[in-house]
């Protein structure tokens, strides 16, 4: 008793599926792992005010396509796309010799994904806001934007105090056993001058039943190609 799950890996393949597509032999397969890993902290490093919630690597022989999910995806894009070619330059130049395809996806409900719901959260922790304030405003936020439940935990020296402590906030349902059920994670780590903030959301927007069928379907459609 007491294990923790991800949430998001607990489904993968029921509902979930990899943010990291592609197939390597046994003396690749660590080399490419790492590289994703990489990328990824890359990509954050690069762009702090991109609100950037999901990368998705997609590779094939040749190139490797990305992905970036955002809920502002101009800040990434720049003026005409002078932004991401830059962008898609310092990439090759660093990760010698791929080559990179990068397209951007706009989040169009910020306030039900996960990830930017705590990393806002945090942000306004390292501006000194009371995390009360933070978490109820993001809580009625997710709320009225359809979410059926959300929970909130933030733990650490919570408004500059002497003791670390935990309090958690939660509204709705969160049915973690349910595999069906669609919950969002994220995790995001507020640096303020006390210490490290970590703050998690779990948000629930319903159940799926026909994915499976989905990814049957899709699977099957690209053996069919493959075969053309």
């Amino acid at each position: 008793m007491g294990q923790k799950v991800n949430p998001k890996s607990f489904r993968i393949g029921i509902i979930q599926t990899w943010d990291s597509n592609w197939f390597a032999s046994k003396h690749k397969y660590r080399r490419l792992l790492h590289e994703d890993i990489k990328v990824r902290k890359f990509i954050k490093k690069h762009f702090t005010e991109g609100y950037i919630s999901r990368i998705e690597i997609l590779r094939d022989a040749n190139t490797t396509k990305l992905v970036l999910h955002s809920s502002r995806p101009g800040m990434i894009i720049g003026r005409q796309g002078e932004g991401i070619e830059k962008f898609q330059k310092m990439l090759e130049k660093t990760f010698r010799p791929q080559k990179f395809h990068v397209t951007v996806k706009e989040i169009k409900a910020p306030d039900l994904d996960a990830y930017l719901v705590s990393e806002n959260i945090g942000r306004q922790l390292t501006r000194r806001v009371n995390y009360r304030r933070a978490v109820k405003m993001a809580i009625q936020r997710a709320t009225e934007g359809g979410a059926k439940g959300i929970k909130v935990i933030v733990k650490g020296r919570l408004n500059g105090v002497e003791i670390a402590r935990t309090d958690t906030f939660t509204q709705g349902k969160i049915p973690l056993h349910t595999l069906r059920a669609n919950i969002d994670y994220g995790y995001f780590p507020a640096w303020t001058t006390y210490g490290i903030i970590g703050v998690k959301v779990w948000i629930y927007k319903g159940e799926i039943f026909n994915k499976a069928s989905e990814f049957e379907a899709s699977s099957s459609k690209d053996r069919t190609l493959k075969a053309a």
